[in-house]
């Protein structure tokens, strides 16, 4: 098998098991706006009875989807009533127990987590598609490289915030190795800011931004709606 045979079937293992993962993370997103419709009970706002049933959506998700560390909800701050909790995210442990993350929301505080001027929701909200952000640190999780996948929701015919799941690097790695290594050149999976999701060697370093165009280098954008996902390998 030569190296452009390789490449194929390597970007189209990765863009059948992306979609999977984008599959179930619309669906989850689906799931929470139902649920908050019907709890909302003629509500403008949500509220402490509107969350009511997030938690069990979200860990069912994680018991469902073993590649995912976290899963959840984050709302608009305009959609959640004075001081309601604003996100509904849960996390597995090490020791595989699912706990709710708790979060600074108090603006001016050192860990103040302004969530929505992260990527995986300002995208979202911005565009009304499904968005991935990272790898980054998550440095107030699991203080690893993480990728971010969400999808928006409306209530009321209008963006009220985003569901999605987390999967740290090294969770997706024996996921999507294999397919990297069947590259027999150096091989990787980047986002749309060229920057290294997973590498099959050392040219391609997590978080590393690539320069396109760089010579012997060719880049096969995978067919995922939205995420802006490329492989990217040498020639």
């Amino acid at each position: 098998m030569n190296t452009d045979d390789e490449v194929v079937h390597a970007a189209d293992a990765l863009t059948a098991w992306i979609n999977g993962v984008a599959d179930e993370t619309k669906k989850l997103s689906k799931d929470v706006a139902s649920l908050v419709e019907r709890n909302l009970a003629g509500k403008s706002k949500v509220g402490k009875t509107v969350l009511v049933g997030l938690d069990e959506v979200a860990r069912a998700f994680l018991v469902a989807n073993s590649f995912a560390v976290g899963a959840g909800t984050f709302f608009a701050t305009e959609s959640v009533e004075e001081g309601g909790r604003a996100l509904e995210w849960w996390f597995r442990k090490n020791s595989g127990a699912l706990e709710r993350l708790v979060a600074d929301r108090t603006p001016g505080s050192n860990r103040y987590y302004d969530y929505e001027k992260l990527p995986f929701f300002s995208t979202a909200a911005t565009t009304g598609e499904q968005t991935v952000w990272g790898p980054y640190i998550d440095y107030l999780g699991f203080e690893d490289y993480v990728l971010t996948f969400t999808a928006p929701f409306s209530l009321h015919g209008h963006f009220a915030g985003v569901a999605g799941c987390d999967i740290r690097i090294k969770d997706l790695e024996p996921l999507i190795m294999p397919s990297l290594r069947a590259v027999s050149s150096d091989a990787a999976l980047i986002n749309a800011s060229n920057r290294v999701i997973l590498g099959n060697s050392g040219k391609y370093l997590v978080g590393e931004r690539i320069r396109p165009g760089a010579p012997n280098q060719r880049q096969t954008p995978l067919d995922v709606p939205h995420l802006g996902l490329s492989l990217v390998y040498t020639k």
